[in-house]
């Protein structure tokens, strides 16, 4: 009896450990909680628990773009978000935008939405254009955040930099909308999906402008990640008029350790579940399957490749 008693624990432990192996770790990494990333995290994580046999996902809120590549290079997430310019000098290894050296492990899942830079001042600030930000009070985004880069490059190619500014706060979104509600601050700066909630959020509390960038200034960025692009009128509140930005667009990305097996299935439901991220943000209505593999700057995950290869978008 006690022989058969031990067989029978062994099984038990040999089926255990054959269950924890099975399991599957998702972690979604994506930006603050008032941005797109998030909710799209959110929609992203319930997908591939859904899709994906044995998968355990989390979604985790961080400082967006450049910390979700530092996490992914360092294996402490399997997917995250980040602006295509912030993942080119995560490649590269440029030291000024957060990343020490070469993150050689990144690779890509899908080219997905644009973001959009969104500079929204008050009406009662003055600012009309780019050169009124001259002595005002702006909020340009987490340190060496996706969209910190971007304010970066768009004040330079306007002729302008921080030392122009009166006063540079690096806020998520949210705060910055409580700032300038509270006329803390002038303007913000943000990239992110059009209609984000946090510009939604200000828009119905103060008048605002949503300041243009023309595309003279989008050519002199001198960088391919960032096109001319539209924002709508009536995106947001009191905004009657199209107004010229430039676009970047978002990718998703994977690392080489994740399996080729986990990440071909969570390219696969992502795109055959577009509808429910659309649904946790319009922003999602940008990812199109014929974009997926345009433009990225890092080498397609084999698992991604797979998918594309099957759905005849590469060959």
């Amino acid at each position: 009896m006690g022989a058969i008693r031990h067989l029978v624990a062994a099984f038990v432990l040999c089926a255990l450990a054959a269950a924890a192996q099975a399991q599957t770790y998702i972690t979604v990494l994506t930006g603050g909680t008032s941005g797109v990333y998030y909710p799209l995290g959110v929609a992203l994580s319930k997908i591939y628990s859904e899709a994906i046999p044995g998968a355990k996902t989390s979604v985790q809120a961080t400082k967006a773009s450049a910390e979700n590549l530092n996490l992914l290079q360092a294996g402490r997430g399997e997917v995250g978000f980040s602006l295509g310019d912030a993942v080119t000098q995560a490649w590269t290894g440029n030291e000024e935008a957060g990343f020490k050296q070469k993150l050689d492990k990144l690779r890509a899942l899908a080219a997905i939405y644009p973001n959009y830079i969104q500079i929204v001042a008050s009406k009662e600030s003055g600012i009309r254009t780019l050169q009124d930000l001259r002595g005002k009070r702006l909020s340009v985004g987490a340190p060496r955040s996706g969209t910190e880069l971007n304010a970066r490059a768009v004040l330079a190619a306007a002729g302008l930099s921080y030392a122009d500014l009166g006063k540079v706060e690096y806020l998520p979104f949210g705060e910055s909308v409580e700032l300038m509600k509270n006329r803390q601050l002038d303007a913000t700066l943000q990239s992110a999906g059009l209609g984000v909630s946090s510009i939604r959020d200000l828009a119905t509390n103060v008048p605002i402008v949503v300041v243009p960038v023309p595309p003279e200034v989008v050519t002199k960025i001198g960088d391919p990640a960032y096109q001319p692009a539209v924002i709508p009128a009536g995106t947001y509140s009191g905004q009657d008029q199209d107004v010229p930005t430039v676009a970047v667009r978002n990718i998703l990305v994977t690392h080489s350790g994740v399996p080729e097996e986990v990440v071909y299935r969570m390219t696969k439901s992502m795109f055959e579940h577009l509808d429910e991220l659309v649904a946790a943000h319009t922003a999602a209505k940008g990812i199109k399957l014929e974009e997926a593999t345009k433009g990225l700057p890092i080498p397609l995950h084999p698992g991604a490749e797979r998918y594309y290869r099957e759905v005849g978008l590469i060959r």
